[in-house]
């Protein structure tokens, strides 16, 4: 499957986990820019995340100020050939896979740690 058609999975995954979130949320969500990327880039790597991650939040938090520490725009970061190969080429367990790490990391946006994400299931 050629990267135009994962991305256009994975952004219709992403529009349908927001549509289904409360309200008050929601907006929150669709205030938090979605990029979809074949793989990360050796700068994420070089970061000490491993080469098989499925998505990455950057940026400040919701609520926080902009810092040294994260000076750019919150942005949530899906890294469709992982999630491909995650998937093991199954289209609707990529699509879940792609709706499950969208709301964990965006998770993260909201200020959830990894034992928050997880006591909602998102880990």
């Amino acid at each position: 499957m050629g990267s135009e058609r994962l991305t256009q999975i994975a952004a219709d995954a992403v529009g349908a986990a927001q549509r289904r979130l409360p309200p008050e949320l929601r907006a929150l969500a669709r205030g938090v820019a979605v990029h979809y990327e074949e793989k990360p880039g050796a700068d994420v790597i070089a970061e000490g995340f491993p080469t098989d991650i499925l998505g990455l939040f950057t940026g400040s938090a919701h609520g926080t100020e902009f810092s040294a520490d994260h000076p750019s725009p919150p942005q949530i970061l899906l890294y469709l050939e992982n999630l491909r190969d995650f998937s093991e080429g199954d289209t609707e367990v990529f699509r879940e896979e792609v709706e499950r790490t969208y709301l964990h990391e965006l998770g993260h946006y909201l200020g959830w740690d990894e034992d928050d994400v997880a006591a909602r299931g998102l880990d």
